[in-house]
């Protein structure tokens, strides 16, 4: 697909073909693959953490993380025992993982390489939720959604180095690799820039009132561009990070939790719980727009995406006849991606 797309960018250049027009014909259109099984163990669900480079795909599922082989789409291993998992982060450089148990605030660490517990680390706040790591500092970033702040641990040490106090509910964080992490916070409706070195809060970029509640946040290094997607009202917050400023909101289905950034074919895409992706595309640095709603189920609200094979990744389950009780034994990750076609 790859070398079709440069073949009708360079036709279209000799052509003089408008960019819009180029853009019209290579974006590729997604479309249902195939569902991964995952039928052990029951209840809800939360982030995916997906390592392109060992090509594994970690999911979090209420007491257990699945770790699935994506050469064959298998599980290969299975960390039990947890306390209402949220999210995974991977120290790879380490040969470590951490995962986060919403329900008591503490944090597993396993050997990336084993799937073994190495120790659980119990951390201050409530509702450890987002977990990632910052390789600059060889730190652990843990965001606590209940009690608004964010706790920093030494990732060689495994020893907490200090807080981050927000207030608000934290929620998706990113790193721009240059000394930053930004965080979304559902309740004020800011970005929360914070110092990686320092643990202190250098900006705080409100989404208001073009958006509210953002939940996933997404980074493009490229165009120094934030993605926020938020609940009230549902749409897209493109920000620029240096300045805060809005450049420009996209609408977008309800119920959005997770954002992904696929800069090869230069698309975001945000997982919305009511059963859709909206695809956007990234036309130039300020100017985006929607080329594909895509049907998925309801409750695939959270997404990761494979860069080699421009695939995303959602998991749920299917419900029983309330709607929003899991039906045992039905959940597992399904598979999204362009045509094979194209």
């Amino acid at each position: 697909m790859v070398s079709l797309i440069k073949k009708i960018a360079v036709t279209a250049c000799l052509l003089g073909t408008s960019h819009l027009h180029v853009t019209a014909q290579i974006t590729p259109v997604y479309s249902f693959i195939e569902k991964i099984s995952l039928p052990t163990g029951d209840g809800k669900w939360d982030y995916l953490k997906m390592d392109g480079e060992r090509e594994r795909l970690f999911v979090s599922h209420f007491d257990r993380v699945h770790v699935i082989d994506l050469n064959t789409n298998k599980q290969i291993g299975e960390i039990t025992g947890l306390k209402g998992v949220h999210g995974i982060g991977l120290a790879k450089d380490l040969n470590k993982g951490y995962i986060t148990n919403g329900t008591d605030n503490t944090i597993t660490v396993f050997d990336y390489n084993t799937f073994k517990v190495l120790q659980t680390i119990s951390v201050t706040g409530k509702k450890a939720d987002a977990v990632m790591y910052d390789k600059g500092t060889k730190r652990i970033f843990v965001f606590n959604n209940g009690s608004g702040d964010a706790v920093a641990i030494d990732a060689t040490t495994d020893k907490v180095v200090g807080t981050v106090e927000m207030g608000g509910a934290p929620e998706f964080a990113v790193a721009n690799e240059k000394g930053s992490v930004f965080n979304n916070n559902e309740d004020t409706n800011e970005i929360f820039e914070i110092d990686t070195k320092t643990l202190k809060v250098k900006n705080k970029y409100s989404v208001a009132p073009n958006g509210g509640v953002p939940t996933g946040l997404a980074f493009d290094a490229s165009t120094n561009r934030l993605f926020s997607v938020c609940r009230k009202p549902q749409v897209l917050v493109v920000m620029d990070a240096s300045t805060g400023k809005i450049v420009q909101t996209v609408p977008i289905g309800g119920g959005v939790d997770a954002v992904v950034y696929e800069k090869d074919l230069k698309l975001i895409m945000t997982s919305n719980g009511e059963g859709n992706v909206t695809i956007i595309h990234q036309d130039s640095a300020d100017k985006y727009s929607v080329v594909q709603t895509l049907t998925t189920k309801p409750g695939q609200k959270t997404m990761v995406h494979r860069g080699t094979t421009h695939r995303i990744y959602l998991s749920g389950a299917e419900y029983q006849a309330d709607g929003k009780t899991p039906a045992p034994g039905t959940f597992g990750v399904y598979v999204y991606g362009p045509s094979p076609k194209q």
